[in-house]
């Protein structure tokens, strides 16, 4: 199998290219960039073929993936910059990379009778209610202009590929980039009390674990909407960031100890306004994987543990 796996620079497409590589499976990794340019770890994706891809240029995109030759193509590559996306000056861009980037995508996975596999995001749902988000709700109604532009990617690939599948996730970590945990590790170095908001509710998602049920699952033919994120409850921000210091002490970091580092539960209006509204449900319900015969997620205590000893903090 040979995919070509675009984003490749960012936390979930490096996973990717390393778990093809783990299968002796062919990737082909994509960014804007004119070298790869994530981290420099010697993993896989610094070793792969690389090709420098602006995906708003149709011509540009068609011609790389007709010329890599590939089984498939998983489409990691967007814009996620959430808050930035609502600036008036910035809409376009986000459009153009989010909503027209997969458009050409699709299209060419299309013509060419290839597989396609987008990842998308629980931001497509309003956030409201407490009931998990079933795969095949069209309930949409998106808080803010990521969440919909993820939607109109979604559509995108809907209404444009036979063979596809459309991963929504949710509360992303992973190696190569910025994520909450490293966020919240870092400022509890300069800050003693910290203020995290109990009223948005989710699961967090490992790109390591992700990667491996994407590569499971673009070996098949059961095409259509999934939930993936890891086991083990649904939990709050507060939630999550108290077990990421509580396991931080428990690899040697003391100054995450609850007598050095307060963490105060708050809601998202005693919080403050930030320029995108955020969901409160963010549950994402994933039995739809069991169904199709796909092994869940780790816990995601599992899968912090493991993250933490993975990266330098």
């Amino acid at each position: 199998m040979k995919l070509f796996v675009t984003g490749v620079a960012g936390q979930l497409g490096h996973d990717v290219m390393n778990e093809l590589d783990k299968r002796g499976y062919e990737g082909v990794g994509s960014d804007l960039a004119p070298q790869y340019s994530g981290i420099q770890d010697g993993s896989a994706v610094t070793r792969m073929p690389y090709v420098s891809v602006d995906i708003t240029d149709a011509a540009a995109v068609e011609k790389a993936i007709t010329e890599a030759g590939v089984d498939g193509v998983v489409h990691c590559a967007a814009w996620t910059a959430v808050d930035a996306a609502e600036d008036e000056d910035k809409q376009e861009i986000v459009r153009r990379v989010n909503v027209l980037g997969t458009e050409n995508i699709a299209k060419v996975c299309k013509k060419l009778g290839i597989k396609m596999m987008y990842l998308s995001t629980d931001y497509v749902f309003d956030g409201q209610g407490t009931t998990p988000w079933e795969p095949d709700c069209k309930a949409y109604k998106p808080l803010n202009v990521y969440g919909q532009t993820k939607l109109d990617g979604e559509l995108a690939v809907y209404h444009n590929v036979d063979k596809f599948f459309i991963i929504r996730i949710a509360w992303v970590f992973g190696k190569n980039g910025k994520n909450f945990i490293k966020t919240m590790l870092n400022v509890a170095k300069t800050h003693d009390t910290l203020k995290v908001v109990n009223d948005q509710i989710g699961t967090p998602t490992y790109t390591y674990d992700l990667a491996r049920l994407m590569v499971d699952m673009i070996q098949t033919d059961k095409y259509g909407y999934y939930h993936a994120t890891n086991e083990g409850g649904y939990i709050s921000w507060y939630d999550f960031t108290k077990e990421i210091f509580r396991q931080a002490v428990e690899l040697g970091h003391t100054e995450y100890a609850e007598d050095k580092v307060t963490v105060l539960p708050v809601t998202t209006a005693e919080y403050g306004i930030s320029k995108a509204a955020r969901p409160f449900n963010s549950r994402l319900d994933k039995k739809k994987l069991v169904e199709n015969g796909f092994t869940p997620l780790p816990n995601w205590q599992d899968a912090l543990s493991r993250y933490l000893k993975e990266i330098e903090f």
